[in-house]
């Protein structure tokens, strides 16, 4: 066991006003290391139908994850020389925030999104083609026997919540054109424990993982990582080019330079995990403190930003009304709804500057530099920032 946070709700589960009276289902969160596979994973699953059927995550709400997705585009398109004759596909493509820039370009796209209300808005806004079925292989043997493979297939932020992660890498492989290239993001387990951010930990994130384990993975399905970046987005993950063997892929040095950093590290010994449940403890008893001060000064306390992180956070620490006025966010959806667990209301971004609270906790910290540019004005009349995480400031 690597760190445990106890019992928690479902991180995006956000209550309306009528489920307040109701009973919320609480699961264990648990975080273990596998010394065979070297993956660290959590212990309890929890059914996608549950999980991801109605969501409330949309990425275009996002303007880092827009910038992130047009350059990556933009690259790919010129890399890959992608033309109206090239397809793409993304597996959980979300409000297809990312293959819009694909689309006016004139290049082919499909998205596969099993969430429905996000998939809905996919097809209603941006009239991205969107499948409302979760990616697996036998999904994928469908579409290529439907002449549908790609040319580049984007799974970003989403191997990390499959539970088959096997059906899924096989997937892969089968809806790829010959020659084409997966390219995947996920969060990279180093940095979540370089930056203490164990509030990335939820029921929906099943597996956190090292370039080590990564290549272990899609070596089963005959697969290969050619090239490796290092990213900062969700506070720090890898991107992966993968493609067939058998397609006369080079394997860049990148990748052999990341192993050796690994090896160097210890990411397939439990040792490197190993402390860091007790520098969880540590911030949250340092965030409690300063908030318990701040409190006694008679200071006005807020969140920003209903994340996923930011349910963790607030349930590990205990942190509820009787704290946090309430928590801003600028994802329309989300208004209205109260943080699980905790059940702290949540209200538009412009209520920092109509309430003008003293601190608001910065809960979505991985935004923080768009976060703070967006609330310059609140900042000038000013209220200031509390960002936890990797280290607790005031700013």
């Amino acid at each position: 066991m690597v760190l445990s946070l106890g019992p928690m709700p479902l991180a995006n589960a956000l209550l309306s006003a009528d489920e307040l009276g109701e009973v919320e289902p609480r699961y264990a969160l648990d975080l273990a290391f596998c010394r065979a596979c070297a993956l660290v994973q959590i212990t309890e699953t929890v059914s996608p139908e549950a999980l991801f059927r109605e969501y409330l995550y949309f990425s275009s709400f996002s303007d880092t994850m827009l910038r992130h997705a047009r350059s990556l585009v933009d690259r790919l398109i010129t890399e890959r020389g992608l033309t109206p004759d090239s397809r793409v596909i993304e597996l959980a493509s979300n409000d297809g925030y990312l293959l819009q820039y694909y689309k006016q370009r004139g290049i082919p796209v499909l998205g596969i999104e099993p969430a429905v209300n996000v998939a809905q808005a996919a097809r209603r806004e941006r009239g991205i083609p969107t499948l409302t079925e979760f990616f697996g292989l036998e999904l994928a043997r469908r579409l290529s026997g439907e002449a549908q493979q790609a040319d580049v297939i984007h799974a970003h932020n989403v191997l990390a919540h499959v539970a088959d992660l096997n059906g899924f890498v096989a997937g892969l492989g089968e809806l790829l054109r010959p020659g084409g290239v997966a390219v995947i993001e996920v969060p990279y387990v180093r940095e979540m424990i370089k930056r203490r951010a164990f509030d990335t930990i939820y029921h929906e994130h099943l597996c956190y993982f090292s370039l080590v384990s990564l290549e272990r993975l899609f070596a089963r399905h005959r697969l290969l990582i050619e090239h490796v970046e290092q990213v900062e987005i969700h506070g720090g993950s890898l991107r992966l080019f993968v493609g067939r063997p058998g397609d006369a892929v080079s394997v860049r040095e990148s990748v052999a330079e990341l192993r050796e950093q690994e090896r160097a590290w210890g990411a397939d010994r439990v040792a490197a995990y190993e402390g860091f449940g007790r520098e969880a403890a540590t911030l949250r008893s340092s965030l409690l403190a300063l908030l318990r001060d701040l409190k006694a000064q008679g200071r006005r306390i807020a969140g920003y930003g209903a994340a996923a992180k930011g349910t963790v956070l607030l349930n590990y620490a205990g942190l509820g009304p009787d704290t946090l006025e309430f928590v801003a966010d600028r994802n329309p959806h989300k208004h209205g709804r109260y943080v699980p667990g905790v059940r702290v209301p949540i209200r538009p971004a412009e209520a920092l500057l109509e309430k003008q609270p003293d601190y608001a906790l910065l809960l979505a910290w991985n935004l923080a530099g768009e976060v703070l540019e967006q609330q310059a004005e609140y900042r000038r009349r000013g209220g200031r920032f509390i960002v936890p995480i990797p280290e607790l400031r005031i700013t």
